[in-house]
């Protein structure tokens, strides 16, 4: 060969050098990931947790062993009344609260002294007659009262609003678009107002005495007060002007609730967790005209040079270890035996690099056909109106699992070692059929992350363990532009689970709805702000994959706690404790004079607000209360 002729072939060396060392590079990555795929915080065996009989596990979270310290007034009569003790009654199983309800329009009202709070949730005051003076006399000696939601300003209230520091109320009701903290009282809250998307006439217009404590108000001009508490002699009141419900307020009410005594506790999860849908899986050939105006290159080559170089560099700055949902194919196939994906490059670079940097590998779908068969979405027997399915369904349970099998086999090959202990379903659909499938099918599944706002065909869960084992670890919120309604739910869960739990999918710098058409920078930056404020809020949360937060809701369902105050010491005592146990305690009275040295059986962090996050390592714990 000449010597011109040695040159005219050299960049094809250099080509075939270079595909070589990124083959080798890849199978470094893949060996290297799965070998830290173990689970940090792993799910513990269901025998772990014997002494909870699995016919009263469902129930453990609604009806502790412990004593009932609450009495809750409610009027089945009034519609606004009925809800809010739907709302009470699922607030209260994840605080662990035991109490008693009465319904005033059948029931006769106990004893007030049998109980160390209560909590009104009535429109109409004037149904309590002679017993609301005795209410309030039960507060003046030492009880806690909170009022619910307010009521619509009835005459026999306005006499009794006076004791709760409701100096001049008006007849109509106040429209709230938006809130705003005055104190330090929401872990997040303060420096930053939140709106309310779906707002409507829900509070009251009125102004407060002096001698109240305002924690929240309405984000105008206006300030009107919505959360407030008032020493009444010796006990509290503390009044709910808010008005709206839901699992995206439920934080707000349980630091509501906390004011009541002295000190209040309750487990809490203490868990970060960012999955990735739809990732790895295969990637769209051509290009995208967000992407191609913004980088001039394809889809792949962004996914690959812009998109997950920035997760990763997100990830390093906050700690973050993503889980990715694998998907094996895009194709509409229902009926085994399923294609097999040959083009697996990509899913091992992604995935290998996902594991690499601490993350995880679950299971989203062979395709993204959610698991349901024809007729999943019936029509509405009241309203006639039918759900909008938009997939294919399943013809057979066969075909159905065999979906599963597949995905599992394929992504075992690529990662083994990846131990697929969670499945999150395509497009957060799941029917009731699927659901007993995973079940009964795949031991190995032990969580499912679906979601936790309801409404849709969505499979939308509390945060719990199941009858049937399987753990339900919802996401609470979506996307890397984070709206107002997200923002709020995420404030919600910061301060009810001590949770936080977000989910995206590549393909959102494609769409137009979720902000792609501001591009990826803008979409970046929007998460990077949600990031800012989480982090910025709850600095010390634990980042967890998610088979880890599984693990962690585990533990936190099964736990229950004992509260005793004393003159000088807060005692805590916990059942069903294992290895970790975490709880948030908000200390009203005599907080401890120094946090790191007060506490025997555990940690204790000024979280502010008086608010403290205890970590347990034991059963029991005792805290010194501070001086007067």
């Amino acid at each position: 060969m000449k010597k011109g002729q040695q040159f005219h072939f050299f960049p094809v060396i250099i080509i075939c050098a270079a595909f070589a060392l990124l083959s080798v590079a890849l199978i470094g990555q893949q060996y290297y990931g799965t070998s830290s795929a173990d689970s940090r915080l792993s799910i513990l065996p269901a025998d772990s947790f014997q002494s909870v009989s699995p016919d009263t596990a469902e129930a453990l979270g609604k009806e502790s062993s412990l004593g009932t310290e609450c009495l809750v007034l409610v009027n089945s009569t009034e519609e606004n009344s009925v809800l809010a003790e739907a709302d009470i009654r699922a607030l209260f199983k994840q605080l662990k609260v035991n109490a008693d309800f009465v319904d005033v329009s059948k029931e006769t009202i106990p004893s007030f002294a049998s109980y160390e709070k209560v909590v009104t949730a009535l429109v109409e005051y004037g149904i309590l007659g002679e017993r609301a003076y005795d209410l309030m006399d039960w507060v003046f000696e030492g009880g806690g009262l909170m009022v619910y939601f307010p009521p619509q300003g009835d005459l026999f209230f306005r006499a009794l609003g006076v004791q709760m520091g409701i100096q001049e109320s008006g007849w109509s009701m106040y429209e709230l678009t938006g809130i705003r903290f005055k104190s330090d009282l929401i872990l997040g809250g303060q420096g930053k107002d939140f709106s309310i998307e779906e707002s409507f006439e829900s509070s009251l217009t009125l102004d407060l005495t002096s001698d109240c404590t305002v924690h929240i108000v309405s984000a105008n001009e206006r300030e009107l007060p919505l959360l407030w508490e008032r020493r009444h002699g010796e006990g509290k009141v503390v009044f709910m002007n808010f008005g709206i419900m839901g699992k995206s307020y439920r934080g707000l009410y349980a630091a509501a609730y906390s004011l009541l005594s002295d000190a209040f506790c309750w487990p809490v999860i203490n868990a970060s967790s960012f999955y990735i849908d739809d990732f790895p899986s295969p990637i769209p050939a051509g290009t995208s005209s967000y992407i191609e105006r913004d980088y001039g290159i394809s889809i792949a080559d962004f996914y690959t040079g812009v998109w997950w170089p920035d997760l990763l560099e997100l990830a390093e700055e906050y700690g973050i270890r993503y889980s990715g949902m694998i998907i094996e194919s895009y194709s509409d196939q229902t009926e085994a035996p399923f294609d097999v994906n040959m083009n697996t490059q990509r899913f091992s670079y992604f995935g290998s690099s996902l594991l690499k940097n601490g993350g995880e590998i679950g299971l989203h779908g062979y395709n993204h056909i959610p698991l349901c068969f024809e007729g999943f979405a019936p029509e509405d027997t009241q309203t006639g109106i039918r759900e909008t399915y938009e997939y294919d369904y399943w013809n057979t349970r066969e075909d159905m699992s065999a979906s599963i099998q597949e995905l599992i086999r394929f992504t075992s090959e690529l990662f083994s070692g990846a131990s697929l202990q969670v499945y999150s379903p395509p497009a957060n659909i799941l029917s009731s059929e699927g659901r007993q499938l995973l079940t009964e099918d795949f031991p190995q599944i032990k969580a499912i992350a679906g979601v936790y706002s309801e409404g849709g065909l969505e499979y939308t869960q509390e945060f719990k363990v199941a009858e049937d084992g399987i753990i339900e670890t919802p996401r609470v919120i979506s996307g890397l532009v984070i709206n107002s309604y997200m923002e709020l739910s995420a404030l919600s869960e910061l301060n009810l689970h001590y949770v936080n739990s977000h989910y995206q999918t590549p393909d959102e710098v494609l769409n137009a709805d979720p902000g792609a058409q501001d591009g990826w920078k803008s979409m970046k930056e929007s998460f990077q702000e949600y990031l800012g404020w989480l982090y910025g809020a709850a600095a010390d949360i634990r980042n967890l994959t998610a088979s880890e937060m599984a693990g962690a809701v585990q533990r936190w369902y099964y736990l229950d706690v004992e509260q005793t105050v004393t003159e000088d010491e807060i005692i805590l005592k916990l059942d069903h404790f294992q290895d970790e146990g975490f709880l948030f305690l908000r200390i009203n009275e005599r907080p401890p004079e120094d946090p790191e040295t007060c506490i025997t059986g555990g940690s204790l962090q000024d979280m502010g607000g008086g608010l403290y996050l205890v970590t347990a390592t034991s059963d029991h714990i005792v805290i010194q209360r501070g001086r007067e």
